[in-house]
């Protein structure tokens, strides 16, 4: 029987075996505590983080509506880099919840997934 961080770092090894970032179009990897939401988008052949964005900062909102408002900030600060298509790594969560109001609002904000 795997524990739940198992279970997740089984599956997050099965997504990164399949996808990975470049310059032209960067990993963007969602990493969700408790309380916080981060967000980076990711050059794996550098080894680089591009841009990135978290909930730090943000307190007015339920968790979904924080990371839909982190996945604005993200989309924003791509578009300024010269970043408009991104591979999408929900990094082992589910696609529902935060991960997926996150995404939804980075994809209303410019990013092409």
């Amino acid at each position: 029987m795997f524990s739940k961080i198992q279970r997740r770092n089984k599956i997050k090894a099965r997504i990164r075996g399949r996808i990975s970032g470049t310059a032209a179009r960067p990993r963007m990897t969602v990493f969700r505590s408790n309380k916080q939401i981060y967000v980076q988008l990711v050059d794996d052949l550098a080894g680089k983080t591009l841009v990135s964005a978290s909930s730090k900062g943000i307190a007015e909102g339920n968790k979904s509506e924080i990371a839909a408002k982190v996945g604005e900030s993200i989309a924003k600060k791509a578009l300024e880099a010269g970043i408009s298509e991104v591979v999408f790594d929900r990094n082992g969560y589910l696609f529902h919840g935060r991960v997926k109001s996150l995404a939804d609002a980075a994809r209303n904000g410019g990013l092409k997934f």
